[in-house]
């Protein structure tokens, strides 16, 4: 994958990671709405692929086909954010829910029920799943989650610091530990929905055939699932909002 003057040759390393685009592509589509186009998806994903191929550096201590992954699907989420492709208002919703998760936890000292978050929205139980539905490919982090005001992305930190700063690692130690209660706090149906989908790399239709649930409903519990560990995450007990508070107070 070298060159003659020991460069990284870029055109080989494109027709070599071209399916791992593609393959980034369609593992992103089993949780985005219909609308949304995989040969969009694609072609952000070559772009993150460019990207990765200009900024790696041999002897990073990261694979390249891993580096290479992350930017891609960077790159695809940058892409979707920017058609703005998620409405205002069910980001809006999603926040509600959020809060309502937050707000319900603090008061049962347990995950709350799917009517008990309708209940506490106003809503019935079916509207409340309608807008679980429309609300499918609400990601659980974004990449602006992990950058602080004025600092550098967290891949940037993670592939490229060669200091490995210890208050860094111990930042991003905490909230790995944060993400892994938060999963085995979930509710066991959800719980096996997300170790199918991320452990086990199945599609939403493969998981509701083990499941024995529709599609959508499994797409439902996706979208329950990501606003309980968003709100553990990133709400203002989280360790991503006591750091913004921190920076406020």
């Amino acid at each position: 994958m070298y060159n003659a003057t020991g460069q990284l040759n870029k055109d080989q390393l494109v027709e070599r990671f071209a399916p791992l685009v593609k393959r980034v592509a369609y593992h992103l589509m089993a949780r985005l709405p219909a609308s949304v186009q995989v040969d969009d998806l694609v072609q952000n994903g070559m772009l993150g692929l460019l990207d990765a191929i200009s900024r790696f550096e041999a002897g990073m201590g990261a694979q390249f086909e891993t580096y290479a992954a992350q930017r891609i699907r960077g790159a695809m989420l940058d892409g979707l954010r920017e058609n703005d492709w998620l409405p205002r208002s069910l980001r809006r919703d999603f926040r509600r829910i959020e809060v309502a998760i937050s707000k319900l936890e603090q008061q049962n000292g347990r995950a709350p029920s799917e009517k008990e978050l309708a209940d506490s929205l106003g809503m019935a139980l079916l509207e409340y799943q309608k807008m679980l539905q429309d609300a499918r490919g609400h990601q659980l982090i974004y990449f602006e989650d992990m950058v602080e005001e004025g600092g550098d992305s967290f891949l940037d930190r993670h592939f490229v610091d060669d200091k490995n700063e210890p208050l860094r690692m111990l930042e991003e130690r905490g909230l790995q530990k944060s993400l892994v209660k938060g999963i085995e706090a979930l509710p066991d149906r959800e719980k096996m929905m997300m170790a199918l989908y991320y452990e086990q790399d199945l599609n939403l239709r493969e998981i509701g055939e083990v499941m024995g649930v529709t599609e959508s409903r499994v797409c439902q519990l996706h979208s329950q699932a990501v606003a309980r560990l968003r709100s553990r995450l990133f709400g203002d007990a989280g360790p991503a909002g006591k750091k913004k508070a921190a920076r406020n107070g």
